[in-house]
């Protein structure tokens, strides 16, 4: 049996990852400044920052439609496997879900199932790779369920931002917390508690001291020995290598992917940003 990799655009795919034919994206939008910005093949990176530093407001992302979603797992008699962002902090998982019910509906015997990441970016992407690893190995798709639900159940989210506004302007952030870090120009080292939501695990003077401590915080934990960890970097490569060397001078991960930030992966974590997952 085939299978499919359906994810929303926060799974930061490589252009390599792209080409490989499990692999269907479908798209989120992005609205800043009076200008809309479909997170596909067409999004531009630099546009975006631009437009988002030229507004006051917030940038909004709208989610994709059920329609979206039923129209990439129409595949025949396909294993279908879903992947969205964390269901606490977009629409698109529900999406996901509506369309897996039409698609049973019309076709029963079609396996699919919808992960919750309860992630994003560098996140979404270890679980399509998980996926993708499992599927690939020929388990049957009741085992790939329960594997890879037992694998997000597991991972880590970690990240540091070079700034907080868009978190602030779209209520990510306490306002006094915003405020405080703004003043001071603290840099927040921050996570994804196991639901999926936004936390605050620590804070350094410089994005080098917070960076520090995110590397810290992984060697210190037992589980990440011999894991993959992805590093999502929004308009950062140089900051992504300076992470990756760290890690590899501090922990025992097997393996190190850098990956470039789409277009909700740039909303969020803004220039400069480095969202890691194992």
């Amino acid at each position: 049996m085939s299978f499919k990799i359906v994810v929303d655009s926060c799974c930061d795919l490589t252009a390599q990852m792209r080409k490989d034919p499990c692999f269907s994206v479908v798209p989120l939008t992005i609205y800043s400044n009076g200008s809309t910005f479909v997170d596909d093949e067409t999004f531009d990176q630099a546009d975006l920052l631009w437009s988002m530093k030229q507004s006051e407001a917030a940038p909004s992302t709208s989610c994709p439609s059920p329609q979206s979603y039923l129209d990439a797992y129409r595949s025949g008699d396909q294993d279908i496997y879903v992947v969205t962002l964390s269901a606490l902090l977009s629409g698109s998982h529900n999406s996901a879900e509506q369309a897996r019910l039409l698609l049973e509906e019309e076709h029963p015997e079609v396996n699919v199932h919808v992960f919750n990441s309860c992630s994003a970016a560098a996140g979404e992407v270890m679980v399509a790779l998980k996926i993708r690893e499992l599927a690939g190995s020929g388990m049957p798709f009741k085992h790939v369920v329960r594997e890879v639900e037992q694998f997000i159940y597991r991972m880590k989210t970690l990240f540091v931002l070079e700034t907080l506004e868009n978190l602030r302007k779209n209520g990510r952030l306490t306002k006094l917390q915003a405020v405080v870090t703004g003043a001071l120009k603290i840099k927040l080292f921050m996570g994804a508690t196991p639901e999926g939501e936004i936390c605050k695990l620590g804070q350094a003077l410089s994005m080098k001291q917070a960076l520090g401590k995110m590397v810290d915080r992984m060697a210190e934990d037992p589980d990440h020995k011999g894991r993959t960890l992805a590093i999502s970097h929004c308009n950062c490569l140089e900051r992504a290598f300076q992470v990756k060397a760290l890690v590899e001078s501090k922990c025992a991960f097997s393996n190190v992917i850098i990956l470039e930030a789409r277009g909700i992966t740039t909303v969020y974590a803004n220039d400069g940003g480095i969202v890691v997952a194992y």
